[in-house]
């Protein structure tokens, strides 16, 4: 009697264990802040790759993160890609940015994205997945309007366009831009 006692027990803990809802992956952080929604690449001899916007500021200011996960020649063109890490990703296997470029996380509908190319002094700025997309595995931008000597030092800066605002100056996009890097225009 007691050992069918434990089995049912064990097989009652087994089903529950099976029926459980299964977690979905969370695009948001604990303060309610989208995590899919910007992604920042900085181009030097690596592809540093960042979707925290305070994180790739001070990557900008100092040239180096506290914590990063690396993957040697893992880049479109063979480049070795660095995500910087908040301290909170570090114990984790994954993270957002690491999810956005693998294609496991869809990234929001009012995405916006900066490509730092270093050795050109030019910033890149996308408010379209597909543009942003294209140009980190091609470096295409067939449609862009540039700002020459409007980044926070000095650098010119592309807004890559896609064919339909192709005639339009991207004042949101400037907007987003001068707001995120502190620039009064």
């Amino acid at each position: 009697m007691k050992k069918l006692f434990i089995a049912m027990m064990a097989a009652g803990f087994l089903s529950a264990c099976s029926t459980a809802p299964e977690k979905k992956a969370d695009t948001t952080t604990e303060a309610s802040q989208a995590v899919n929604d910007d992604l920042y690449i900085v181009m030097d001899e690596r592809m540093n790759v960042f979707y925290d916007g305070d994180l790739y500021k001070k990557y900008m200011e100092h040239g180096e993160t506290p914590y990063r996960r690396t993957f040697i020649g893992a880049g479109p063109n063979g480049e070795t890609v660095v995500y910087g890490l908040t301290k909170d990703d570090k114990k984790k296997t994954t993270n957002p940015a690491e999810e956005m470029m693998s294609g496991k996380m869809a990234p929001a509908e009012d995405f916006y994205a900066e490509v730092v190319e270093k050795e050109h002094n030019r910033i890149y700025v996308f408010t379209s997945w597909a543009t942003f997309d294209e140009f980190v595995k091609l470096h295409v931008d067939n449609f862009r309007y540039s700002d020459i000597g409007a980044g926070p030092n000095g650098e010119t800066v592309v807004y890559v366009l896609t064919k339909k605002t192709s005639k339009q100056k991207p004042v949101e996009a400037m907007k987003k831009f001068n707001t995120f890097h502190g620039i009064q225009k």
